[in-house]
């Protein structure tokens, strides 16, 4: 399901002035390093790709920008794993509900249509 407009409203002071928003998705954060999980939203714009920190116990209401890169950063491959979908963006682990595999697979495929295209299925034709 997409996310609601007001979220996407939340989620504009975040963003770099004058950007638009071209995806909006939640995941959960796992940190490597410290052991840690924490609500997320990931944003990309033309430029960015940013993963905003939610507020305690939501997974709505952003809070703080967690970490920021340039749009060419892959997100995917979208990793199925025992705990669900799950990507990794420099040191987190994101968790991804299955109804946002698309969004991340369509954002990757912006940057990079070839590596996402289906083989074509008749290519002696």
């Amino acid at each position: 399901m997409p996310l609601k407009a007001k979220v996407r409203e939340r989620v504009r002071p975040f963003l770099p002035p004058g950007e638009e928003l071209h995806y909006l998705f939640p995941a959960t954060a796992m940190v490597s390093h410290g052991g840690g999980m924490f609500h997320t939203l990931v944003a990309v714009t033309e430029t960015r790709v940013v993963v905003i920190a939610c507020k305690w116990l939501t997974r709505d209401k952003p809070d703080s920008i967690w970490a920021a890169y340039p749009r060419a950063i892959q997100l995917g491959p979208v990793e199925m794993g025992s705990l669900g979908p799950a990507i990794h963006i420099g040191d987190l682990t994101l968790e991804v509900d299955e109804e946002y595999v698309p969004v991340v697979r369509a954002a990757d495929a912006e940057i990079s249509p070839a590596d996402h295209l289906p083989p074509d299925p008749l290519p002696d034709l």
